[in-house]
């Protein structure tokens, strides 16, 4: 988290932008006595944290700006606990003591200040797993066509419809396969589609295949998710008005196999390690 003098006059370099330019203002805040609580050197630095988040190139929000700097500091601190804020931070009480910092620097309570949290949480997640998703199956794609004969289809190249992402098209042993990637080392969350679940139910040749990468996004393991563990912890409906149409399950070591043991009728004898679960599944 940046200090809070360089928060400070972050703020105050977003509220009179719009109808001050860069060289006024700098000027303005170096000789004006209503801005020297805060130093020359600190709005410099606040500056360029503002070019470095992009706080600067966005348009006219609706949201205050001390909220804007707060989320944008979250979202560029570079924590080692945000990736996991869902399960570390669960309620205001929990809220680290530089976010709390933060948020006061910024007038805001503790209240607002884990509603941010969880807010970008989510817009940070959702793009990692946008990310890392892509990037896990496209290494599960290249590792199947180096390890077997069957036609490999990427399906999820060209629709997310289908209720799966690869398909192994073999006369004898098809498999569909559902990939989830992760980079976290001792937590497996995986988010479900009710597509993707129905799809499970109706169709004996899909998988739900588990995929972790490492930090510069290569294949490290392989593991399929036990089918009958899913569809025991998967909600209910309860009435015919609602219907779940997502879920997330935290999947427990004991609900996972290392590799694709359904593939191996068509695996090649010398094919990756990942595959044929000889390289387990680190925890």
């Amino acid at each position: 988290m940046p200090p809070d003098p360089v928060l400070r006059a972050a703020v105050r370099w977003l509220e009179r932008l719009p109808t001050s330019g860069a060289a006024r203002l700098c000027a303005l805040f170096a000789t004006h006595h209503d801005f020297s609580d805060i130093t020359p050197t600190q709005y410099d630095a606040a500056y360029a944290w503002l070019q470095s988040t992009g706080l600067l190139n966005e348009g006219r929000s609706s949201v205050a700006v001390p909220r804007r700097v707060f989320d944008a500091a979250i979202a560029h601190s570079g924590a080692p606990w945000l990736p996991d804020a869902d399960m570390l931070v669960r309620s205001p009480d929990e809220l680290p003591d530089d976010v709390l910092r933060a948020a006061s620097s910024l007038g805001l309570d503790e209240a607002e200040a884990f509603s941010h949290l969880r807010a970008v949480w989510g817009r940070v997640d959702a793009r990692e797993r946008e990310r890392i998703g892509a990037a896990g199956e496209q290494a599960l794609v290249g590792l199947l066509a180096a390890s077997t004969d069957a036609r490999v289809e990427h399906v999820a190249a060209w629709s997310d419809g289908f209720g799966y992402d690869i398909a192994v098209c073999s006369s004898r042993y098809p498999s569909r396969l559902e990939v989830k990637t992760t980079t976290r080392r001792r937590r497996l969350t995986v988010y479900l589609s009710r597509n993707e679940y129905e799809t499970m139910r109706h169709d004996p040749c899909w998988e739900l295949v588990a995929l972790r990468l490492t930090a510069d996004l290569q294949p490290e393991a392989v593991c399929t998710v036990l089918r009958e563990w899913v569809a025991s912890q998967v909600p209910a409906d309860r009435a015919r008005q609602g219907r779940w149409e997502a879920c997330r399950l935290d999947v427990p070591p004991d609900a996972i196999v290392p590799g694709i043991p359904r593939l191996s009728p068509v695996l090649h004898e010398g094919c990756s390690p990942l595959l044929n679960g000889a390289a387990g599944w680190p925890t």
